[in-house]
């Protein structure tokens, strides 16, 4: 019976508290003042400076003229080739070479000026050479003798 009656003083306890509770709330956050901001005034004076400004590079309007030449001459791999020329203006003239697999070297003379192009002529010095076929030799896989122990 004890027991009952805890119950419902609990339960009449849970009910008061529940009907003395405000509708609203009455918590309001303490007030703050406005935050203000200044910046410091600075201690010094800054030098003033003009704004950068871009002038474009000009480049004399001279007519180009040059003289190149490289070789290549390797005998283990085979590379012979190279190229020469001369410019002066819009006149040029050059040569140009190169070995081929069947062993001739073939040339490239030429010129160029401004009214008629590109102009080549082309050449070949030697005679082709075409070695008669030699299949390599196969390579057949033989296991090593098995060792004996006497």
């Amino acid at each position: 019976m004890t027991n009952m009656v805890f119950k419902v003083f609990a339960l009449v306890v849970l009910a008061v508290a529940v009907a003395a509770r405000p509708d609203t709330p009455s918590y309001s956050p303490p007030a703050h003042p406005a935050p203000s901001y200044s910046p410091p005034s600075p201690s010094y004076s800054a030098p003033v400076r003009p704004s950068p400004s871009y002038n474009a590079p000009v480049y004399p309007d001279v007519p180009p003229q040059y003289n190149a030449q490289y070789n290549v001459n390797d005998e283990y791999s085979g590379n012979n080739y190279g190229h020469q020329e001369d410019r002066d203006g819009y006149n040029t003239q050059g040569t140009y070479y190169v070995q081929l697999p069947d062993g001739r070297v073939q040339k490239v003379t030429y010129y160029v000026d401004g009214e008629s192009g590109y102009v080549a002529e082309v050449t070949y010095e030697g005679e082709p050479q075409y070695p008669a076929y030699q299949p390599a030799p196969s390579t057949s896989y033989q296991p090593a003798p098995s060792p004996s122990y006497a």
